[in-house]
């Protein structure tokens, strides 16, 4: 039986989301219990666990996609409301990641090993990703819903290699997380966009605060490496 266009975006929030967002929050966690067990820390002995309050709201994100925005009591702008302020808190917690690794960089932090770096930036690079591709999603012509309830991809945000080549998709083509994802994923190696422009100038904003984050990262990363090096 086919779903109507809200059922669809609902089933789509829990069946792509919702997965992604476990990864990143998973990821996260997995950081924290390898920091307690090797002893790992970035300012002071025992401070593992700030990385379990930089997963909490990859967590909060999850529950609210798993359940599914229809199960809430709200309308259409209510419900895109939530997600956005959830989705900010996600970048704002990347953001807190980054700075804590920064930080303990400059302070001069000596018990930082090449390993917790690595693990530390693959993290933060992965959530970085994922969160982006996540705001992309919720942004991209008002969201996933108003997507669906369209049909069609009225004022987008971005400009995908499909809308510029109708006749080479099939009818009733759709941006998915994973286009999003993929996106996501090129503008944080590039630093720069690939095949999908963005048109917004909130578009062009998120894609910048990406790019830093992955530029900011690598280039902690490479710093380190020279002093370990040298």
């Amino acid at each position: 039986m086919e779903r109507n266009p809200l059922d669809q975006a609902q089933w789509d929030a829990r069946r792509e989301a919702a997965p992604f967002v476990l990864a990143a929050a998973a990821a996260e966690v997995a950081l924290a219990v390898v920091s307690a067990s090797h002893g790992w820390y970035l300012f002071r002995a025992g401070d593992w666990w700030v990385w379990l309050v930089v997963a909490a709201p990859a967590v909060i994100l999850v529950i609210v996609f798993a359940l599914g925005f229809g199960r809430l009591d709200l309308g259409g702008e209510q419900r895109r409301r939530v997600a956005l302020v959830l989705l900010t808190s996600l970048v704002v917690s990347n953001l807190v990641g980054v700075s804590l690794v920064l930080g303990a960089v400059l302070g001069g932090h000596d018990g930082l090993t090449g390993g917790q770096l690595l693990m530390t930036a693959v993290v933060v690079l992965s959530v970085n990703v994922i969160t982006f591709a996540l705001v992309f999603w919720e942004v991209d012509c008002g969201g996933p819903i108003a997507r669906a309830i369209a049909g069609n991809r009225a004022n987008p945000d971005f400009w995908f290699p499909q809308d510029a080549i109708p006749a080479a998709v099939e009818d009733g083509w759709a941006t998915r997380l994973t286009d999003y994802l993929y996106l996501s994923l090129t503008n944080s190696v590039a630093f720069s966009p690939t095949d999908t422009m963005p048109l917004s100038s909130r578009a062009k904003l998120f894609m910048g605060v990406e790019s830093l984050i992955a530029a900011a990262t690598v280039l902690i990363v490479a710093a380190r490496a020279v002093n370990f090096v040298s």
